[in-house]
């Protein structure tokens, strides 16, 4: 329980610091603008906007931030944030649609924080208000200020330049917290529930990508395991049987052993019985030991399964091979 609890703890450490760190970013992008309308293209009204946007971002953040569940902080922003958008969309419109690249992010955070039913959602809210802003664009008049070609080139790449650095941030953590979460249902530590969402649940985490150092700490929990308890010399083992023996599904255990270069389970622990026999030819006399001795001991079931394994790993039949060690020793 312990090991299942810090995953959980840190899954919650992570999405809490990805929220500070988005907020601090969100601010300081925030500050960069003010500093553009009041230098570059003075705006009365579009400054105080924006001051007001960081006041009630990083004072409602402070007062939010231990007092509410994480999950409902991001709904609040992830409603709020797009509306706050609208002014500025609009502000733009006539010139540029670049201000619409700030409502990218906004799935990729409902992804991180919500199951696919939200996100999917929250990307059809935004389409809806995309709409909205054509509409109210396209019908109605605004009197806005008026900018050179050269000043919107301005806001449009730092605008570009800004969702870089949000989407970076989401998708480094988004891999951090995913990490947690995969190693989380490993432990098993998720609520019991019933067979067939539990079974869709494992499809949706196999058909995720892992990556290679999850693969890799898996792959040598095998191999230790292998060595250390010689499954291998066991005939009816099978990957049901490791998948028993160390709690992993038996999907990543396939998408580890392959990962490793191996075809499948079946492969991986052929390779294991034969370098056995080939270390059982070097130490037993071979004018005394039977053949059957030598394969049924590496854990092989019949000799013609064993003919064919071993002559597609080491190349030669069994015979030939041992008959070249023969006449090694001869000599």
């Amino acid at each position: 329980m312990t090991a299942k609890k810090n995953i959980i703890d840190n899954i919650d450490r992570l999405k809490r610091e990805l929220l500070d760190k988005y907020v601090l970013l969100m601010i300081t992008l925030l500050i960069v603008y003010v500093s553009i309308f009041y230098l570059y293209m003075y705006n009365k009204t579009v400054i105080i906007y924006l001051v007001s946007g960081i006041f009630f971002l990083s004072y409602g953040y402070i007062i939010v931030r231990k007092r509410y569940p994480i999950k409902l902080i991001v709904h609040i922003y992830l409603i709020t944030a797009p509306l706050y958008n609208l002014y500025i969309t609009l502000f733009f419109w006539k010139s540029s649609v670049a201000s619409l690249c700030w409502l990218i992010p906004i799935p990729l955070g409902a992804h991180i924080f919500f199951q696919k039913k939200q996100t999917i959602i929250y990307t059809g809210y935004l389409i809806l208000l995309v709409i909205i802003i054509y509409l109210i664009a396209e019908n109605f008049s605004f009197n806005f200020q008026k900018y050179s070609q050269s000043q919107i080139l301005v806001t449009d790449v730092l605008l570009f330049i800004s969702n870089i650095l949000i989407v970076c941030l989401l998708v480094y953590y988004k891999d951090l917290i995913r990490k947690q979460e995969i190693r989380l249902e490993l432990e098993g530590s998720k609520i019991k529930i019933s067979p067939y969402k539990a079974k869709k649940r494992e499809k949706q985490l196999i058909n995720n990508d892992i990556d290679n150092d999850f693969l890799e700490n898996i792959f040598n929990r095998i191999d230790e395991s292998m060595k250390k308890n010689s499954y291998f010399k066991d005939s009816k083992f099978n990957l049901s049987s490791l998948s028993a023996a160390l709690h992993i599904n038996h999907h990543y255990i396939s998408k580890a052993i392959h990962n490793k270069g191996y075809s499948n389970f079946n492969s991986y622990i052929n390779n294991y019985r034969v370098n056995y026999i080939k270390k059982l030819l070097d130490e037993v006399d071979l004018q005394k030991t039977t053949l059957m001795y030598i394969y049924t001991e590496a854990g092989f079931s019949n000799q013609s399964t064993f003919n064919r394994v071993f002559k597609q790993i080491e190349g030669v039949t069994p015979s030939d091979y041992i008959q070249k060690k023969i006449n090694e020793i001869r000599k």
